[in-house]
């Protein structure tokens, strides 16, 4: 794609790489095909390749609207796009430059400003995520199933988990939502691993990985989180920690980012990349582990959601689900498994009439197969497609703590 920059867009951090992408674009189309919103609403710019010649037009010096920020703001950022695109355009690097380029331009309405802000300041933080959470919990009954949808129907509460006592260690993202919402994902994460003979080192000063504020527009703020994060886990690093686990895919694939979003950072270049490098999803553990070790009964029939995060942003498709059935596990088949499930961090809460379309449809495939829990590997997706009340969702791994002898 032919593109000329204005002056102004050529002024922006990012500009050559903006450039870059929009000439990787041939407008080849093959990315509506796998385009969630654009297979919704049927419309040209509500798909990637109208996106792109949105942001194109807004970096060559043409108006920018409010309808070209709905635009934006409906994309999932599920990368479905990029799995498809023969050409290999990096979609999501390119909305990330136009959404900061059209925020500081259009200013929004003020009800929308106070969502954002509310999630921005809630979100990232555990104590008072926590505190909210209880209260809603409390007041549960009396609200509209428009917010109950977003409270979990069951908190399981947190194992208690393994000394640190191997000579393998790794550390592990807490997260921010997960220990409320799901307090026991990590901790049966840690029991595992340490049936592995895998220690995981705590490192209570990391906090946020920094993509709430990030895909929010904040985008400073979120890379100030991640160099906070990085700070954290420098000495464990040193000290030869083998990886940084995450079990919350969305957490680990803005992680695996630290090293592109900081690389002309100098005073965080080279810690960012290595960080990235260290950075895996909990199945890219597993996987290569002498998985007889768990001595796990398998009796569940369950069906697998792989986040977008998990298969389209970390290429790990198969993996979470390799892993299962080498366990034992009866998998059921999921029609239009590559689909987004409608959570997309805050999407639901942004977007929600398309968020719940999506999830319908995701659940609608993921019961096909009657399984009896449904299984994912992301906090986001977990929460939202269990608060429609239909099947149970957990995250995998929980599952498999529950089967060890």
């Amino acid at each position: 794609m032919q593109t000329n920059l204005s002056e102004a867009a050529k002024q922006l951090p990012r500009a050559e790489e903006a450039e870059s992408i929009l000439r990787s674009c041939v407008h080849c189309g093959f990315c509506n095909a796998t385009c969630p919103t654009y297979q919704l609403l049927g419309d040209e710019l509500d798909g990637p390749r109208g996106r792109i010649y949105l942001m194109k037009q807004m970096f060559e010096g043409g108006e920018v609207t409010e309808s070209t920020q709905l635009h934006l703001d409906r994309c999932l950022t599920c990368r479905n796009c990029e799995t498809t695109c023969p050409s290999g355009v990096k979609y999501h690097n390119l909305l990330d430059i136009g959404r900061d380029f059209i925020e500081r331009q259009v200013q929004r309405p003020l009800g929308e400003r106070l969502v954002r802000g509310g999630l921005r300041t809630v979100i990232p933080r555990p104590g008072l995520f926590k505190a909210l959470l209880g209260t809603g919990n409390a007041l549960k009954p009396l609200m509209p199933a428009s917010l109950k949808d977003h409270l979990p129907r069951e908190i399981r509460p947190a194992k208690p988990r393994p000394q640190v006592m191997h000579q393998r260690r790794v550390l592990m993202l807490e997260g921010c939502v997960q220990p409320s919402l799901s307090p026991n994902t990590n901790a049966a994460a840690a029991r595992v691993l340490d049936r592995l003979g895998i220690s995981v080192s705590p490192a209570r000063e990391a906090g946020c990985c920094g993509a709430v504020d990030y895909h929010l527009n904040a985008q400073d703020a979120g890379l100030d989180r991640a160099r906070r994060n990085i700070d954290a886990w420098w000495p464990a690093i040193e000290a030869g920690a083998e990886a940084i686990v995450q079990t919350a895919s969305g957490c680990g694939a803005f992680v695996k980012e630290y090293g592109h979003l900081l690389k002309d950072d100098p005073a965080y270049a080279a810690k960012a990349a290595r960080v990235s490098e260290l950075a895996k999803d909990l199945v890219e553990v597993l996987r290569s582990a002498e998985l007889e070790k768990l001595d796990v009964r398998a009796d569940k029939r369950m069906a697998f959601h792989c986040p977008c995060t998990l298969q389209h942003a970390q290429k790990l498709g198969g993996a979470v689900e390799d892993v299962l059935t080498r366990l034992g596990y009866q998998l059921t088949a999921v029609p239009d498994a590559h689909l987004c499930c409608g959570s997309a961090g805050s999407y639901s809460i942004t977007q929600p009439e398309i968020s719940h379309q999506l999830r319908d449809n995701k659940l609608n495939a993921l019961e096909s197969g009657k399984p009896e829990v449904i299984v994912t590997a992301n906090i986001g997706c977990q929460t939202h497609l269990d608060g429609a009340g239909r099947t149970p969702v957990k995250h995998w791994i929980e599952v498999v703590e529950e089967s060890m002898q």
